[in-house]
């Protein structure tokens, strides 16, 4: 496979993403959220380094990274992100960025390929302003108004300051250039055990999940906790307590096979051991690939609620506060990449859903997309200790440049 230094290196592969474990290194992790000195360090160690695959490197007004191609012929659209997590992962992000990196160095300096890989690492996927805010700014669907509203969820900072602060503001944004690219091409960490425990090396992604998030509040009466009867009580925490119970109930004979749902955060008003609640909220959330499996949990939701408000203790409010439809990965490029793993892994893949958020499912919005997993050892990700076997690395790394040249190749 010709290309920097003759060959696919997957040498170079692990010195890359080590190198960029070493840029705000938290443990054996690393803790890099967006904007912060480590992240802006590592988006300019990319920058400085796509001009080795004969890529011009912009970073724009929001902070994506884009190295783009003067070479003729089609091209292809690859990357992830380089933020992470709170004190989490190094392969979060990364691994999909120095595997984009790679494909770009073997095919772009190679004078008989095929067109182009271009290569991305988008802005914020990790949520910390905003979910997919780089990719989504990408395909035209962030506005102004929404930078102007953005705030760190660890800081409050805003996104205007942070953008000033590194220099981006002023910069304009960049846009999807309609016809540009075939399509585009992700890999990641499985962020599970589905491939360690079936001895599989690549997980073929067919979709991504749908994301759907919902406040619940329950509101009671505040009151004092040793002189009030249990009889009379209109404790809002309570009410969430055995709302959380009946959800767990009720939901299994509604889900699909793949169907998640967790309760992320619960806050008790006033939050003091002698005063009874009188409201309480949670921040509620349901996975799958299925919208109609969503729909029905969501209406099990508010039967759950309306019941609970009938039995006149506490009041129940429902109120979803995000909708993530599912993303379809595109067929054609799925084969390419079962083709790649035959070629290059010995036919160890499967063919499954993601239940983790992805930067394809934004760029699904527009052009063909796709996505493969490797292995993650234990099924451990967003934590420090999260690690994937370096034998692992090397193989998904020659299976994704593989597939970019199976796709750019026609």
């Amino acid at each position: 496979m010709p290309g920097i230094n003759g060959r696919f290196d997957g040498k170079r592969v692990l010195a890359d993403l080590n190198a960029l474990r070493a840029i705000g290194a938290y443990k054996t992790g690393v803790h890099k959220p967006t904007f912060s000195e480590p992240h802006l360090r590592s988006l300019d160690w990319l920058a400085a380094r796509l001009p080795d695959a004969n890529l011009t490197a912009t970073i724009d007004g929001i902070g994506n990274v884009l190295g783009s191609s003067a070479k003729a012929g089609p091209k292809l659209l690859a990357g992830s992100h380089l933020e992470s997590q709170n004190h989490a992962g190094w392969l979060d992000g990364p691994l999909g960025v120095i595997y984009a990196l790679e494909a770009a160095r073997v095919i772009n300096t190679d004078p008989d390929a095929n067109g182009a890989v271009e290569v991305a690492a988008w802005c914020d996927e990790e949520g910390h302003f905003g979910s997919f805010l780089g990719s989504r700014s990408f395909v035209g669907a962030v506005t102004e108004a929404d930078i102007d509203a953005a705030r760190d969820r660890s800081s409050d900072r805003t996104m205007r300051d942070a953008l000033r602060d590194a220099g981006f503001a002023g910069r304009p944004r960049l846009n999807a250039e309609a016809g540009r690219h075939i399509g585009y091409l992700e890999a990641h960490i499985e962020q599970g055990d589905t491939l360690e425990s079936s001895g599989l090396k690549i997980g073929v992604v067919t979709s991504i999940v749908g994301i759907w998030q919902y406040r619940i509040t329950f509101t009671g009466e505040q009151n004092h906790a040793g002189t009030t009867r249990m009889a009379v009580r209109r404790d809002a925490g309570l009410a969430l307590a055995r709302f959380c119970v009946a959800v767990d109930d009720s939901f299994p004979a509604l889900s699909g096979p793949r169907t998640v749902w967790t309760t992320g955060r619960i806050t008790l008003d006033p939050g003091a051991p002698s005063i009874i609640p009188g409201q309480a909220d949670m921040l509620f959330q349901i996975r799958d690939d299925n919208p109609e499996v969503i729909a029905r949990l969501e209406q099990q939701l508010h039967r759950l609620a309306a019941e609970a408000t009938a039995r006149g203790r506490c009041g129940v409010k429902v109120e979803r506060i995000r909708t993530g439809v599912p993303a379809m990965m595109t067929p054609a490029f799925q084969d390419a990449i079962e083709a790649a793993s035959a070629a290059c892994a010995g036919g160890k893949s499967i063919r499954m859903p993601s239940g983790a958020g992805h930067d394809a499912q934004v760029l699904a919005t527009i052009m063909p997309a796709a996505m493969l997993f490797v292995p993650s050892i234990g099924g451990i990700s967003h934590h420090w200790s999260e690690n994937t076997d370096d034998a692992d690395i090397v193989t998904g790394a020659e299976v994704f440049v593989e597939t970019c040249r199976r796709l750019l190749a026609g």
